[in-house]
């Protein structure tokens, strides 16, 4: 089974800049998208970025404005989230996920086409 582990959130200033992580512990029979999500207090777990296993693809929601950038260190097994610009509504806890089997490319703003989640890092905004 394998195991997401986040890290890097914490409290920052509007405007500054931050790089989340995710460290796979290994790789899942099926996978191929891993991507990154967001939830913020009383609302949806909402789709931010997701990039293929094999890096060829990445994908950020036009919600972000282009301030935010997936990539991925294929040696580490670890996929980042870059976030430029930070604004108070970026405030959330941001997980990542892998697919769920046979969940394909053009469904990867789906939070139910993913099978397995960390545990989350909170990202706290301040104006």
């Amino acid at each position: 089974q394998v195991q997401l582990v986040e890290s890097g959130g914490g409290l920052v200033q509007a405007g500054g800049s931050l790089r989340l992580s995710c460290v796979a512990s290994g790789r899942a029979y099926g996978m191929n998208i891993l991507a990154w999500f967001r939830q913020a207090p009383g609302r949806e777990r909402e789709f931010v970025a997701a990039i293929r296993y094999n890096g060829a693809s990445t994908y950020s929601s036009d919600s972000v404005d282009g301030r935010f950038t997936i990539s991925r260190d294929s040696a580490k097994n670890t996929v980042y989230l870059g976030i430029d610009g930070v604004k108070p509504d970026d405030t959330a806890v941001y997980y990542c996920g892998v697919n769920s089997f046979g969940t394909t490319w053009p469904n990867r703003r789906l939070a139910e086409k993913y099978r397995l989640w960390g545990q989350g890092t909170p990202v706290t905004v301040s104006s």
